[in-house]
């Protein structure tokens, strides 16, 4: 598996830095693009990985799959009489099916369904995000885990469109609480700074049928992670999704930090970052690095 890590990080040498950070978020602007790691988890608990695998970053959209994880754990097959789950089709930050398909988001990956889920999730919890947040560290076993309140503040300055997805959903019935208070805690989860090891380990319950041996406990049932990673290979890459399922063949969630983690079920949990992004906001070495490897080693599920 080193052998291999290898390989892929020289294949992918030339693309670390091409394309632009996310400098539509003032605090991830400066960011240096030209990093570049991968760790794998393997449900046995081996830890393999190269390059700036120990680095933290801001995970962003990928807090999307814990937050579902937290919202499915307690409301089950309920949740989804207020999102969807299927693939949207538009940008991540699309108003316009919101409209037509009054107020109940496509799925819960892109922003509209993301919040609705917070809110599931802020109507639950006295605090959402120290949910959240202690439930990262025990699945990835980090108790240091941190939220970086300067791109949470950040991204909360510029919410407005956000904001505007949230009362269009309030207006149709489909959102319960305080928007600003949602969006605080979504906020927070977004700015959750977690390494690729960190998010290897986490999501390592995902390729394990729901059940985490970090923290021995079934996170959720089979069927539930069979779900979750459904949506994670129809919905989980912007406006990519296709095109990664059909080059890489392995559910997948990136963000706009620059990670993108991925599973091969029944056998490992990966994660690469790179903070360059191309035109739908994926990680260009990353998205390459992931190619590259089901490629060698024939880990699509397809």
């Amino acid at each position: 598996m080193q052998t291999l890590l290898r390989t892929i990080y020289e294949d992918v040498k030339p693309l670390i830095g091409q394309g632009k950070v996310a400098d539509y978020i003032p605090a991830l602007a400066n960011v240096d693009p030209n990093q570049f790691g991968i760790a794998i988890y393997s449900n046995q608990g081996e830890l393999f990985q190269i390059g700036d695998a120990e680095t933290p970053f801001s995970i962003q959209s990928i807090s999307k799959v814990f937050s579902l994880t937290l919202a499915i754990k307690h409301y089950g097959e309920g949740m989804w009489q207020r999102v969807g789950c299927e693939p949207s089709g538009l940008p991540f930050n699309s108003l316009v099916q919101l409209e037509y398909e009054h107020g109940i988001p496509r799925n819960p990956f892109i922003n509209a369904g993301a919040l609705v889920v917070s809110d599931m999730n802020q109507s639950r919890f006295a605090s959402p995000h120290y949910a959240m947040r202690e439930f990262v560290r025990r699945v990835s076993g980090n108790p240091e885990l941190m939220t970086d309140q300067v791109v949470a503040n950040s991204e909360y300055e510029f919410r407005h469109r956000n904001a505007a997805m949230a009362h269009l959903m309030k207006a149709y019935g489909n959102f319960e609480n305080p928007v600003d208070d949602v969006l605080k805690s979504y906020f927070s989860n977004c700015a959750l700074r977690m390494s690729c090891i960190d998010l290897a380990k986490a999501f390592n319950f995902l390729a394990n049928k729901g059940y985490c041996s970090i923290s021995h406990e079934q996170i959720i049932s089979e069927q539930e992670a069979r779900q979750v990673n459904a949506l994670m290979a129809t919905s989980g890459m912007y406006d990519e999704a296709g095109s990664f399922a059909f080059q890489v063949g392995l559910p997948g969630k990136s963000g706009v930090g620059g990670g993108i983690v991925a599973i091969v079920p029944n056998r490992f949990s990966i994660c690469v970052w790179s903070p360059a992004l191309n035109k739908v906001g994926n990680s260009t070495a990353g998205v390459a690095a992931l190619e590259s490897m089901t490629k060698q080693i024939g880990w699509s599920v397809y």
